[in-house]
């Protein structure tokens, strides 16, 4: 599936800190990208709001810019607060993400995500223990 993405940014994504499972796909004309797997113990987190972040788009609104970029919005579920980002693949298995505040990337951090080859993701987004 991930290979033969349109563009290198789609696919399954796991995190910096290897903690979630990330799908982004094509949603219109635009990218989004999922939660599809987490660490996690107990019962499944929920955001701020009291909702499940199993399959909880966190990643929205990502157009096309300059540089092979995208920009777009990610959620922090745990705040609710909603920052602006922007996504690109510096090369096949990597992908940057920077999220940042007030409209300047100088007030930002960047992650660095690595493609996802691994085990099925179990119930509930359930990541393998294994990662």
């Amino acid at each position: 599936m991930q290979a033969s993405a349109v563009n290198p940014e789609e696919g399954l994504w796991l995190t910096e800190d290897k903690d979630g499972i990330f799908l982004i796909q094509p949603c219109g004309n635009m990218l989004c990208g999922q939660l599809v797997g987490m660490s996690y113990d107990g019962a499944v987190p929920v955001d701020v709001w009291g909702r499940s972040q199993c399959r909880l788009q966190m990643l929205t609104d990502f157009t096309p810019a300059e540089d092979q970029k995208w920009h777009g919005h990610i959620l922090d579920p745990r705040s609710g607060r909603v920052y602006q980002a922007r996504i690109w693949s510096p090369e096949p298995e990597v992908l940057k993400l920077r999220g940042f505040v007030l409209g300047m990337p100088l007030f930002g951090e960047t992650q660095t995500w690595r493609r996802y080859y691994g085990a099925p993701i179990g119930a509930n987004c359930k990541m393998p223990p294994s990662l």
